[in-house]
């Protein structure tokens, strides 16, 4: 994947202007002859403590032409390479930025056929530890005891699992990628982190401005001196709209459907304050010019939306369209008579909540691992029965033992993908292969013989009788 701009061939029609249209067809031309290079800014949503009180999220840099012989090692791609994100860390073996290839970063696994359709905390340790021991153990090596170890190196991988990511891409050239390897490998890389003056946004404002001179600064007023994450990608955005001869797209990758608890939106230093009617009143009040002030750079950095007009990277690393309000409708529709021409109808709000809850209880009690062909799987018990389901697009069908299981997987995630919140994070042809998924897991339900019901509907009442 060289330069996520190229993907934008794949669109979907909706609601699009001539001029955006037209800048379509144009990154679909100038990508025929060859792939372009391209940094990439990821501007990633806040989760647990940083979502509940900072909110201002991480930052990293994606190079589509730049790869590593090791995590602090850089180098040119190869032919079908897919590239480098680079960041910097708090406390990680003393470094100061870590290289991870970009499917890994996003979903700890190493290859795009093997994300998982739907996520828990425990099989995104699993996914993360079993990415450690097999590619950072220089970096966060086993216990004593053989055990994982503690620390920030969870955050090298497995991004998406945590959060929705936005990238801004802007073009790079072979020459200045060749640039950025050789100042990279021959300085010193030893760990500077500061929040304050070094922290994450401040190296990827760095490496930006390696390419770009000056395109990048933090705001004094907005974010009281301190460089966010929002800010830098605020000003990329900027940058490239005023140098059209430099090709540019944005988009964002969609936080895996699954258990682990939705990010937040992502805010500037100034806006987690201001937002607090505690401390905007009293400032206005006693300090009206200043406040006044304050209030306009609050509201200009409230104006930036880094969803807005974007793409949705997919499952197969093309962009696509996000959904609208009537596909998802429609494709609510579907789901509904879906479930009502089966063996479960549940309309009501609470029979679907139910559903998910089932799922999620299953999840939770059963066993991640890889399968033979080192597909990933979950062992699943319900009752006196032990069945392995496939957790990703490319073994779900063939490698679930229980259809039924795997359609409640299925079933779960659509739900997710279709509430209302989600419609502008969820692309409509994901949504589409995931409806055509799960009929095919319907098809293979046994039905009813006789009135008896089948052992697959045992197996759904002992499970359901477990939850309660």
């Amino acid at each position: 994947m060289q330069g996520l701009a190229k993907y934008l061939c794949a669109w979907t029609p909706g609601e699009w202007s001539l001029t955006r249209l037209c800048a379509v067809l144009l990154f679909c031309l100038c990508n025929i002859p060859r792939a372009h290079a391209g940094a990439t800014l990821l501007l990633e949503e806040p989760y647990s403590y940083d979502g509940a009180f900072a909110g201002t999220g991480h930052s990293a840099v994606y190079l589509s032409n730049v790869c590593s012989s090791s995590p602090v090692v850089l180098r040119r791609c190869e032919v079908g390479e897919s590239g480098v994100v680079l960041s910097r860390y708090d406390g990680i073996q003393g470094y100061d930025w870590i290289a991870v290839p970009l499917i890994p970063y996003l979903y700890a696994v190493e290859r795009e056929d093997a994300v998982p359709l739907y996520a828990d905390a425990k099989l995104v340790a699993f996914l993360r530890d079993q990415y450690r021991r097999d590619h950072l153990e220089s970096l966060a090596p086993d216990r004593a005891d053989g055990g994982t170890p503690a620390g920030n190196w969870y955050e090298l991988a497995g991004s998406a699992y945590d959060r929705t990511v936005y990238g801004f891409e802007i073009e790079t050239s072979p020459e200045q990628d060749a640039l950025l390897i050789s100042k990279f490998n021959s300085q010193p890389n030893i760990e500077r982190y500061n929040f304050m003056a070094r922290n994450c946004a401040d190296f990827v404002r760095e490496v930006i401005n390696f390419y770009y001179p000056h395109a990048l600064h933090r705001s004094v007023i907005g974010d009281l001196g301190v460089t966010t994450p929002k800010q830098i990608a605020k000003m990329l955005a900027k940058y490239s709209h005023h140098h059209p001869e430099l090709l540019s797209s944005n988009f964002l990758v969609p936080q895996v459907p699954g258990a682990v608890r939705r990010s937040k939106p992502v805010h500037g230093v100034l806006e987690s304050v201001m937002a607090a009617k505690k401390y905007m009143l009293p400032i206005v009040v006693l300090h009206p010019y200043i406040g006044g002030g304050l209030l306009v750079e609050y509201f200009g950095h409230r104006r930036f939306d880094p969803a807005k007009n974007d793409l949705v990277l997919d499952s197969n690393n093309q962009l696509d369209a996000p959904m609208t309000r009537a596909q998802r409708a429609a494709l609510q529709s579907r789901l509904d008579e879906l479930n009502l021409s089966s063996s479960t109808p549940d309309r009501s709000n609470d029979a679907k909540a139910k559903e998910v809850k089932l799922w999620e209880h299953l999840q939770a009690s059963a066993q991640p691992e890889f399968d033979e062909s080192h597909h990933l799987v979950l062992d699943i018990q319900v009752g006196e029965d032990l069945d392995e389901v496939g957790l990703s697009r490319s073994n779900i069908l063939g490698g679930s033992e229980s259809p039924e299981l795997a359609a409640k997987l299925l079933q779960a995630r659509l739900r997710q993908e279709l509430k209302p919140a989600t419609v502008r994070k969820t692309s409509y042809s994901e949504v589409q292969k995931d409806m055509t998924l799960y009929q095919q897991l319907l098809a293979l339900l046994p039905g009813e013989v006789a009135g008896a019901p089948s052992p697959a509907h045992a197996r759904r009442g002992q499970a359901q009788a477990s939850v309660q």
